[in-house]
């Protein structure tokens, strides 16, 4: 049943057929038959379908939180017996926002050196992304906000609090400052994160806070782009100051520290409320721990 199980819960993430079986690697007549096995055994419709994917029935709804309930429990089972022979090992998933990806390697970093046999894959991701990513099964873990949106219940470690700093090409007419307040960022050409990214509604609160209308020229979901056209001399923008920094190593432009403005937020790590968590789920925890305390 616990194939079954995986390929419902792929056709109501990909809300299609053809893409679901895709991503299972099976082919689609393999997938209906699938399907109508766990519908039988089950004793109910799951899916509304004629020609094409219809959406889940009510009781499908109900079967889609049991099916990654016992999905979830079935690896973590598995994980923990694997660990029990063998030691950490096995794939862990960390989804994390564009401005945490410096953290995201600095935890991996340390988290593999203590568990080789461990295979990290970190995607980028915006926050309420990461949070149905944990929800859908897949993404292990994230790194993300843990004070300003909802999060659901989840585990959390809190890793660092967010200083924000402007980004300019000398010449700028707002660099060789030594600080910088929101209200300086009125009428300058800025370069941001796209609106979908909670850092991009943070930088936007504090600007109207002010009375700022931010006067947004290039929007991207890549902190790489930003930088690329500050570094062109026509932008600023505005970053947490671990990535500025990273970004910004070795090339000529300016880091300026932002004042007043709402209180920083806390950045950290998050999982999936579990007890207990799986031995590779737990051991990132306790590692995250360790860097918070440090």
């Amino acid at each position: 049943m616990l194939s079954k199980l995986e390929m419902f819960i792929a056709v109501a993430k990909e809300g299609h057929f053809g893409r679901a079986a895709q991503s299972l690697g099976i082919t689609q007549p393999s997938l209906s038959t699938g399907i109508k096995q766990l519908e039988d055994q089950l004793g109910v419709q799951l899916i509304f379908r004629g020609s094409r994917f219809g959406g889940l029935t009510p009781e499908g709804q109900r079967a889609l939180t049991w099916a990654r309930k016992i999905t979830a429990d079935s690896r973590q089972l598995r994980d923990e017996m694997r660990a029990t022979k063998h030691g950490l090992s096995g794939q862990l998933r960390l989804a994390a926002i564009p401005t945490a990806l410096t953290w995201a390697a600095t935890l991996s970093t340390a988290f593999t050196q203590a568990h080789p046999n461990v295979q990290m894959t970190i995607l980028s991701r915006p926050s309420m992304q990461i949070l149905t990513m944990l929800d859908d099964l897949e993404a292990d873990a994230g790194l993300t906000y843990l004070d300003n949106e909802p999060l659901g219940r989840v585990s959390t470690v809190p890793l660092y609090e967010e200083r924000y700093m402007v980004v300019a090409a000398p010449g700028n007419a707002l660099s060789g400052r030594a600080r910088l307040h929101w209200s300086d960022l009125a009428e300058q050409p800025l370069c941001l994160l796209s609106p979908d990214m909670q850092n991009r509604r943070i930088i936007d609160r504090n600007l109207n806070a002010v009375g700022v209308l931010p006067r947004v020229g290039v929007e991207s979901n890549s902190t790489v782009v930003l930088i690329a056209h500050v570094e062109s001399g026509g932008w600023i923008t505005v970053l947490p100051e671990g990535i500025a920094r990273f970004l910004t190593e070795g090339k000529p432009l300016e880091l300026i520290p932002l004042e007043g403005g709402e209180v920083g937020h806390r950045v950290g790590l998050i999982a999936p409320h579990r007890d207990p968590n799986t031995p590779v789920l737990a051991a990132l925890l306790a590692e995250a721990g360790r860097m918070s305390a440090l």
